[in-house]
């Protein structure tokens, strides 16, 4: 081996080491935080692609807090914890917050993202059952997202579990469609009220005509078994306003608004009350 080779292992290796150094300081912040209830939703809002200034929901996203006060995404830890038990704890907390901010919100849908692991979880069942028990309108408001990957882990346990939950109001939603391999079976069976279409379809679809097709014919699928389409990660008035050519029914991504610690429909409010 070169020297110049030996030099490139050697930092490739420290990077490795210094990447698994991070990735395991970052899981333990996370495991704490979440036994310190350190957590919080960043609401992030969902609208009409035909009438754009209206929103349809809204969805909670859930934001861990370091020890300094700074907000960290799940996009840095959620792969991380996603087969620990920290990770149904975390969607325990998403869920207590989202039904108390649907309970506290009476006018707003709210959409809280869910790993099919902890659809069976019994303290996860028991949040559930208590935030309903308080307010007979927060079902019929809310909506659960649960991701491609995700749902197709035990898929047979998410259709039982959407059945049931569905009869008593509850909407799904499944996030990041297109993304992995969901065989077309299993969207038959599934019965999601809500599909979302990933991001990688969306972004850029004004000028990419194989983008348009796939996206036309994922809305045709939607609407073949009667789902509403998400499109995620619109970011310009051109993708806005080709998607809505193509039939998708709602709009979600900086576009219309990054995810805020600060309940979006409370500036709404405002904005209103001044008027």
């Amino acid at each position: 081996m070169t020297q110049r080779a030996t030099r490139k292992t050697i930092g490739a290796s420290a990077l490795d080491k210094a990447v698994q150094v991070r990735d395991r300081d970052i899981l333990s912040m996370v495991e704490d935080a979440v036994h310190h209830r350190e957590v919080r939703l960043a609401f992030q809002p969902v609208v009409h692609a035909v009438q754009q200034n209206q929103t349809a929901f809204y969805e909670g996203l859930i934001r861990v807090t370091d020890p300094t006060g700074r907000i960290i995404p799940a996009s840095q830890f959620i792969d991380a914890i996603e087969e620990r038990e920290s990770g149904r704890l975390l969607d325990c907390l998403a869920l207590e917050h989202g039904l108390r901010t649907l309970a506290r919100n009476p006018g707003i849908r709210l959409a809280i993202n869910l790993s099919a692991r902890s659809i069976g979880y019994p303290k996860w069942r028991k949040v559930l059952h208590r935030g309903l028990s308080r307010d007979d309108t927060v079902a019929e408001r809310l909506i659960l997202e649960i991701t491609e990957a995700s749902a197709m882990l035990v898929p047979e346990l998410v259709v039982q579990a959407m059945r049931d939950l569905q009869q008593i109001g509850i909407s799904f939603a499944l996030d990041d469609f297109g993304a992995g391999y969901t065989a077309l079976r299993y969207l038959k069976e599934f019965q999601f009220d809500i599909v979302k279409i990933d991001g990688q379809f969306i972004r850029g679809i004004a000028t990419d005509p194989d983008n348009q097709v796939l996206t036309r014919a994922i809305v045709a699928i939607a609407q073949q078994f009667d789902m509403f389409t998400v499109a995620e990660f619109v970011e310009s008035h051109p993708d806005a306003n080709m998607l809505g050519h193509l039939g998708v029914d709602c709009l979600q991504g900086y576009y219309f608004g990054a995810p805020s610690v600060d309940p979006p429909w409370q500036a709404f409010q405002a904005r209103s009350a001044a008027l």
